[in-house]
């Protein structure tokens, strides 16, 4: 009997050991796949390259639509506790800028995003955004915030997610804002080359 149990608590092991890791997305609609099957979203498409490439990761996106850093701020605890994500990539903050929100709580929702996450042992690559140019001086200081975070916090930064696509218009839905699913994987072969790096 004592063998049996021996023996299923080495299988259990074994079997933690070998589980796949995870890399938890937590975006807006940029990363949610907005106004595309979700299937070919750049976080789906990551998840199939981890798979190609047999990198034991897989990707869970808890991108949601039109989301804030409030709004993910107020969701990530449940996340890791239910996740327990290796790698984190933190892609929020575009809808706080399109909507003018002050930048100093946007600083302290990705900072304290950042400190939860790692608490829990994850590594974390920080997604940053940029606005157009008639935001004036806000688009400055709002992409400048984002720098600031990973600086303070000795994170990763990937300044501007869509920019392999943001000179490109027929790349984008009629809204000018959400790129196709034929910008997809430009988007992944952007994100990647950060990424890969925190894939320990």
């Amino acid at each position: 009997m004592r063998l049996v149990l021996f023996l299923f608590v080495l299988l259990i092991a074994a079997s933690s050991a070998f589980a796949e890791k995870v890399v938890l997305v937590l975006g807006d609609s940029l990363s949610a796949g907005y106004g595309i099957a979700p299937t070919l979203a750049w976080p789906a498409l990551l998840n199939k390259r981890l798979t190609d490439t047999r990198k034991d990761y897989s990707v869970a996106n808890l991108s949601i639509s039109g989301d804030t850093t409030a709004g993910g701020r107020s969701r990530l605890d449940k996340a890791l506790r239910s996740y327990h994500p290796a790698v984190l990539i933190l892609a929020l903050g575009a809808n706080d800028g399109l909507r003018g929100l002050a930048l100093a709580p946007m600083r302290d929702n990705l900072t304290a995003m950042i400190d939860a996450a790692q608490r829990s042992g994850a590594r974390v690559l920080l997604v940053g955004m940029q606005l157009p140019p008639n935001y004036g001086p806000y688009a400055n200081d709002f992409a400048a915030t984002f720098h600031s975070v990973a600086q303070a916090k000795k994170v990763p930064l990937l300044p501007f997610l869509l920019e392999p696509v943001v000179s490109r218009p027929t790349l984008f839905q009629p809204d000018n804002l959400h790129p196709l699913a034929e910008a997809q994987p430009l988007l992944l072969d952007h994100v990647w080359p950060a990424l890969v790096p925190l894939l320990k």
